[in-house]
């Protein structure tokens, strides 16, 4: 099962159903995720909300249970998104 949707199913679970909705579509996710620092921003959403099971599921995420896999790290690193980013940085490193 993809992180992203242990995650929604994580948030389903304590009845958090908009965060899983946001979490199912990669909103939270390492590599798919619009957002610079998608883990940030799920730990403080899980702080506002505050319940014990929130905060709950917010130290799991601190400890990385959510974070991307390997494979879906490697999915990333061969797609054309993470190949035109290794790119820039190469050719940043190189200016330098």
């Amino acid at each position: 099962m993809h992180s992203k949707d242990m995650l929604a199913e994580a948030l389903t679970e304590i009845g958090l159903t908009e965060m899983a909705d946001k979490a199912r579509e990669g909103y939270y996710h390492d590599f798919l995720s619009p957002l610079a620092m998608p883990e940030m921003q799920l730990v403080n959403d899980l702080a506002k909300v505050g319940t014990p099971d929130a905060m709950m599921l917010r130290q799991r995420v601190m400890g990385g249970d959510f974070d991307a896999t390997a494979e879906e790290s490697e999915a990333w690193a061969n797609s054309q998104e993470g190949q035109e980013t290794f790119g820039r940085l190469i050719r940043d490193r190189d200016k330098s």
